[in-house]
């Protein structure tokens, strides 16, 4: 029986063995990530506010794995032999036949300063630091903000930083204390949040004019400090800096022998297999495809990848050619605990709808994308 290992425990990896064992594969199964939990990144919105805490975003994987029939390697990669078909890592060599990379991506760490920023997508530990600072702070400035991979412009994740943003801004209103604070939003773009569509960064921007946020747009970042941002079109007071830099792919892939992309992600074909490795595919945020500069880096886009990265594998394994392709689609909830943006977009449109239930709505969506893992 061939055997598939999967790296990673996050949305590609698991709707990657859940595809697998949908479309019939019986044969052995293993994952390899560092702790068998699945951590919900998505909701790390709502732990400012206090909604949620890390009990509430991680769960546990073992029963899980035991319904999928997996077997699960607590380990860390380090490294890749494709000609020997083996994944390096601290627990030692693990051979496979077939391996999907769904270990999601990093972030660039280059700024000088960054250290004093808040990464909020990165672990619960950056987000309960922004939580606990807003706790004691009686008022001030705060910086929030997000930049891109330049040489991998899509690569960055830029829709959290909304959230936060109009998240922070709704809590410190519902806790009559907002007129204490400067709020700054920041970003080299001139006007971010292009990937959405020209109809959400007008609605976007709006609505931080709308809120009294102050916006300083366009200008090369130059630094952080543990009281200012820095760029070339001047400095940003700031007492709480949050920011994402722009996303590249894992450390262990310069060398891997991969294919790797300007922005240093895994090289993948429209059927999401490594171009020259028959055996390799790469689902999520690990991977670069071919399709337009605005097909996201989120869960929602993971899923898909993942689905026709199983496919294709199990094509493969049966001697037919690997000819499903992924849907590019970008959907998400831009929340803002008081309603959200729902913006859609695809090929062929681009929708956007502005309602105050989409709260409630992105909830009941955690619930029920979370259920089939509880």
């Amino acid at each position: 029986m061939k055997r598939i290992v999967v790296l990673g425990s996050g949305f590609a990896a698991l709707t990657a063995v859940h595809t697998l064992r949908k479309q019939g594969h019986q044969g052995p199964i293993t994952i390899v990530s560092p702790k068998p939990e699945l951590f919900f990144f998505p909701s790390l919105i709502w732990v400012p506010a206090g909604m949620r805490d890390r009990g509430d975003l991680t769960i546990p994987l073992t029963n899980w794995y035991a319904k999928h029939r997996v077997e699960h390697f607590n380990a860390t990669v380090s490294g890749l032999d494709p000609a020997a078909r083996l994944v390096k890592s601290d627990y030692g060599d693990i051979s496979y036949d077939y391996l999907v990379i769904a270990s999601g991506g990093r972030f660039i760490k280059k700024l000088p300063g960054i250290e004093h920023a808040a990464i909020p997508c990165q672990d619960f530990d950056q987000v309960a630091r922004v939580r606990d600072r807003l706790k004691e702070m009686e008022g001030g400035n705060i910086a929030m903000g997000f930049a891109g991979n330049p040489n991998e412009p899509s690569a960055m994740r830029g829709g959290p930083m909304f959230e936060f943003l109009f998240g922070i801004d709704t809590l410190l209103r519902r806790q009559g204390r907002r007129d204490k604070f400067n709020i700054t939003f920041f970003s080299p773009a001139p006007r971010p949040g292009q990937r959405l569509g020209e109809r959400a960064v007008e609605n976007l921007l709006k609505e931080m004019k709308r809120r009294g946020i102050e916006t300083h747009l366009g200008h090369k970042m130059k630094g952080i400090e543990a009281d200012r941002v820095i760029t070339e079109g001047g400095e940003i007071p700031s007492d709480l800096t949050l920011f994402m830099p722009g996303m590249t792919g894992p450390a262990w892939a310069a060398e891997s022998g991969l294919p790797l992309s300007a922005g240093g992600f895994i090289l993948a074909d429209e059927n999401c297999r490594v171009p020259g490795f028959d055996t390799i595919f790469v689902a999520g945020d690990a991977g670069s495809y071919p399709g337009p500069d605005w097909m996201p880096k989120q869960a929602h886009m993971a899923d898909l990848q993942a689905e026709a990265a199983a496919k294709n594998l199990l094509a493969v394994i049966a001697g037919r050619p690997a000819e499903h392709t992924f849907k590019v689609e970008l959907l998400c909830i831009v929340d803002a605990l008081d309603g959200g943006i729902l913006v859609l977009r695809t090929l062929k449109r681009n929708i956007l709808f502005k309602l105050g239930l989409m709260h409630t709505i992105k909830r009941f969506f955690e619930w029920w994308y979370l259920r089939r893992y509880r």
